[in-house]
């Protein structure tokens, strides 16, 4: 029997898959500060007898709602498939029990806002999502240097992140994976959740989104395998967002630029902040044509116009999930601020249902007056069409 302490929150596992299994790992072998192994479920067979070897001692469900039922656990987190992470948290925080939810945090905004409604009617039970790429100091600092103002204005980003390549091999490993009615989309809701949310942090939130996506593009697939679409933050400042499955080779590069500045991000590793000594307008109005023939053919010290400072970041993988579990607890014990509210998750299930809404359209989406009905009509007209899973509502 697992027994509450103070200042131990007793988490439980839904769902012993890789991610699942990475996380009962890591609190097995005490990593995450304030926190402990409470129990596991999962409803395939084979999985009681892999925890038994693993985590022996640890109580074990085939039903999640029988360990939210059985005082052993505190806490749990979701590492199911993003259709059931709704429906499992409103559950879970129904009954008490503080939620940890994957990414992304739903497929479609209709069930998202259900979750969020139903968690801010319980605030006394804590709510969080696993963006654990926002604690990457890559773009925690970048964050910190955006919001001090320094670089003024936002104008204009794109992030090319293709180094999701997947073999047919990985598609045809379940029969739920990369279709509309068991995963809800591809490489949108798959691999690229946490960058739509870090552009979002980073940059704000888009207004309206025109997307061209390609279905089964280069894989025997019925969702997304790449995607282009162009964002409309308002007041003028805009974005591309690209990514794929289908490129071995593989881009990870974020552009943003600012009225007084310019970021770049190479492999999420390699960073390159360009200040300008004022505004860019500014320097437009006041540089003569002989000034910038000087600039470009050397002449001239490119200090009186703009500054360059690059850094280069280690690899924090790994320690990110241990972070944000060990934030989790943190909040749960003592109040300390959530890295990211549950709450903030419907920001990318919205931008990238709003991606797939607008290459089925072939219309620019309102991001902000967003067609939650018609979004899921369409989604559901396709899962009528794959005819192996049922309607969503």
């Amino acid at each position: 029997m697992s027994e509450k302490t103070e200042n131990n929150v007793r988490l439980g596992i839904i769902g012993l898959g890789a991610q699942g299994g990475m996380y009962a790992g890591l609190l097995a072998d005490g990593r995450i500060p304030g926190m402990s192994l409470g129990a596991i479920t999962d409803n395939d067979p084979a999985k009681k007898e892999l925890a038994t070897q693993k985590h022996a001692g640890v109580p074990f469900y085939d039903d999640y709602i029988a360990m939210l039922d059985s005082g052993e656990v505190d806490a749990v987190v979701t590492t199911v498939p993003h259709f059931l992470h709704p429906e499992m948290t409103i559950t879970a925080i129904g009954k008490g029990i503080h939620t940890l939810t994957e990414k992304p945090a739903g497929v479609y905004t209709k069930q998202v806002e259900e979750m969020n409604d139903f968690a801010a009617a319980h605030p006394e039970t804590t709510f969080a999502i696993m963006f654990n790429q926002r604690t990457n100091p890559v773009y925690t600092d970048l964050k910190a240097l955006i919001e001090s103002g320094e670089l003024g204005a936002l104008r204009h980003t794109s992030w090319i992140i293709t180094t999701w390549w997947r073999p047919q091999g990985y598609y045809d490993q379940s029969a739920w994976r990369a279709t509309w009615g068991g995963e809800g989309g591809g490489v949108l809701v798959n691999q690229a959740p946490h960058q739509l949310d870090l552009w979002q942090w980073l940059c704000g939130t888009p207004k309206k989104v025109f997307a061209k996506l390609a279905f089964g593009f280069q894989r025997d697939i019925a969702t997304e395998d790449e995607v282009n679409a162009v964002v409309d933050f308002g007041e003028g400042a805009t974005g591309h967002f690209m990514t794929s499955t289908n490129d071995i080779i593989g881009t990870d590069r974020l552009e943003m630029l600012f009225d007084k500045g310019k970021v770049v991000v190479d492999a999420s590793k390699k960073v390159t902040i360009t200040r300008l000594s004022e505004d860019e307008r500014s320097l437009s109005d006041k540089m003569t044509m002989q000034d910038v023939a000087k600039l470009f053919r050397g002449e001239m010290d490119p200090s009186d116009v703009y500054t360059v400072e690059e850094k280069e970041y280690e690899s924090v993988w790994g320690q990110q999930h241990i972070d944000v579990l060990t934030n989790f607890a943190a909040h749960v014990n003592d109040g300390t601020p959530l890295i990211a509210d549950g709450t903030e998750g419907i920001n990318g299930v919205r931008l990238a249902s709003g991606m797939q809404l607008s290459a089925w359209t072939g219309r620019e989406i309102d991001l902000v007056d967003y067609p939650a009905e018609e979004y899921l009509a369409e989604l559901n007209k396709r899962i009528k069409d794959e005819g192996k899973f049922p309607a969503r509502s």
